[in-house]
Parts: structure tokens; sequence; C-alpha cells
């Protein structure tokens, strides 16, 4: 076997040990921190919690992406935060600074010469400002207002020279930040609903009246009309369900009759029951969900019990609207 080949066939092994090296690097440091979490924590989670305006995040280079990154976890768990850029501050952008705000510098030096032009500003204002940084013997950690140093910590990179455990280090300090403090503000889930109405994750955390096809949009019948005269009635709902909403003349919800108990009636041969009232042959007393419950309740009920429609009603039984099964696909368990 040629030394190349060789070589060719040792490279995937070669990239596994140093890909675990490196994860268990920053493992490792992560380990470290959670045992020796500086002193000033609690101090810094006060002022987060204290804070009446919002929080202004910088930081540059990798740490302006982990400071970024954190910025956005604060806005999504109750902590109103923004991103200064340091270079982009020093031409204006220092406009975006109120004197409620407070500022959370990320630097692994604490000597950034980007970062340390802004002290002055924050100083001249009397901002509180908290830095996370490597050394607490930095100009950035002497300046702060709370300063949680995590100490010299050796790069994962080969050379020991690319951001890898440092920036780690900073994104777990940054978030047990943002968490800590969400918890200390009685963040609740539906807050986090809230900020988050989009895809999947909103449609779980979000009421089913918030998904649900409104009384509108429905197929709505009643009880004593016949199957042929419903069906015949029936107005062009927009979304259309697979079910009829059959109510009583006061208002109340009697039952529901789907496309699929007709089509079953039609099967075998019963015709004659088209011109019988629909009562006689709908699903009485159906399953039903209570305005303003969870969308999660409203997957479950649909999955354990089988079926496509659920009406919602409200605290008479009249219906307010329908959660089709195609409504939240996304959300029902694998089988």
């Amino acid at each position: 076997m040629s030394l190349a080949i060789h070589r060719a066939q040792s490279l995937p092994l070669e990239h596994y040990r140093l890909a675990r090296e490196v994860i268990q690097a920053e493992a490792q440091a992560l380990s470290r921190l959670a045992e020796r979490l500086p002193a000033s924590f609690s101090e810094a989670v006060d002022l987060l919690c204290q804070c009446q305006g919002s929080v202004i995040v910088t930081g540059i280079g990798k740490a302006g992406w982990i400071g970024q990154k954190v910025t956005a976890t604060m806005a999504s768990t109750g902590t109103r935060s923004h991103y200064l850029h340091p270079s982009e501050a020093m031409h204006g952008d220092l406009g975006r600074i109120g004197p409620r705000d407070i500022v959370l510098v990320f630097s692994n030096s604490g000597e950034t010469g980007e970062v340390l032009q802004l002290l002055p500003t924050f100083q001249k204002t009397d901002i509180p400002l908290i830095a996370v940084v490597g050394s607490e013997q930095s100009s950035l950690a002497k300046a702060a207002t709370v300063a949680l140093c995590y100490g010299k910590i050796p790069e994962a990179c080969p050379l020991g020279l690319a951001p890898s455990t440092t920036t780690a280090v900073m994104l777990a300090i940054g978030d047990a930040l943002s968490l800590v403090a969400s918890r200390e503000k009685g963040f609740r889930p539906i807050d986090f609903a809230g900020y988050h109405p989009g895809g999947s994750l909103g449609k779980k955390l979000s009421r089913v009246n918030e998904i649900m096809r409104p009384l509108k949009e429905c197929r709505v019948g009643y009880e004593t009309d016949t199957v042929r005269e419903t069906f015949v009635n029936l107005q062009d709902s927009g979304r259309r369900s697979g079910a009829v909403l059959l109510l009583k003349h006061g208002g109340e919800l009697a039952g529901i009759f789907t496309d699929s108990d007709l089509a079953r009636l039609l099967e075998r041969g019963d015709d004659h029951l088209l011109d019988e009232p629909i009562g006689s042959v709908m699903t009485g007393l159906p399953k039903t969900i209570a305005a303003g419950s969870q969308t999660t309740v409203a997957v479950e009920i649909l999955a354990c019990h089988n079926i496509s429609e659920l009406p919602v009603v409200d605290a008479q039984g009249c219906p307010l609207g329908i959660i089709d099964i195609t409504d939240v696909l996304s959300l029902l368990p694998r089988k």
C-alpha cells in the first residue's frame, strides 16, 4: 500500500479525533464554568431585572456575533434588547442608547480598542455596564459596574488562536443571564407565544381561538333540517372543513355531520335518509374544546380520539369555530 493511499484512508479517523478534542475542550471549559460561576453573576441578573429601558449588547469580531445571539435570546424571553456595533456607535449609533438602558459587553481580552473607545461615553452618562470578559485585570473589567470574569481559557483551535472555547463560554454566560433574568421576571409560556407567533412553535403555544376557522367560515346547519336541505343550503365557507356544525335553534351545538358520514350513508344505499332530519344521523354530543384552551390540548384530543374536526365552543356550548386536523398537522405526534 502506497503512503498516499494509507494517508487518504487514515484522514477520516484523524478528522474524528480532532473533532472530539475540540468538543471535549469546550465541554470541559463549560463544566468548569458551571462549577466556578463568577460571584458577581447574581448582581448582573439584578441589573437586568431592574432595567427600565433596553439592554444594549455590544462586542466586536467573534465576541460581537455572540453578542448578537444573546441579544436575540433576551428579546425572545422578556428582556428588551438591541445590538450595537462598536464601530457604528462611534459614527452616530450612540444615539440609540437612552438614560434608562444598561450595556452588556462581550470581550475576551477586555482590551479591544473599538470597545474601549465607548467607555468614556458610558461613564459620562452613568449607564450601568456589565462586562463578560476573560481577565479581571483588563481595562474593560475595571471600568464595568459588574464584571463577569471567566479567566484565561486555552482555545480549542489546533493553533490556539481562533476564538472557540472562549466564545462557547461567552455564549453560555449570555444564555444563563438571559434565562435566569427571564425566570426572575416571571416570563410565562403565554408570553413566549406572543413573541413567537410564526411556524409550528407559534402554533404549539397559541390558543385555539387564534388558529380555529371562525364560525363565519364554517359550514353550519340546523339539526331539524333534512340531510338534503342541509347540503343544498350550505354556503361557500372559504377554507372548507370536512364537517357541518349542526345547531339547536337556541344556537347551541347539537352535533356534527361529516363528508365521510354522507359517503357512508350513500354507500349503504340509505338514500331515503337524505329526506330525514339530519339530527337522526349526525354525531350527537361530539368532542369539543373550550374557547381559550391551548392548541396543544386540541391536538391531543384529535390524536387520541382519531378525529379530524374539533368544534370550539363558548361557556354556553355555542360553537365559535372549528379546528380542522389539516390546520395542525405539523403538531401531531408521529406514530
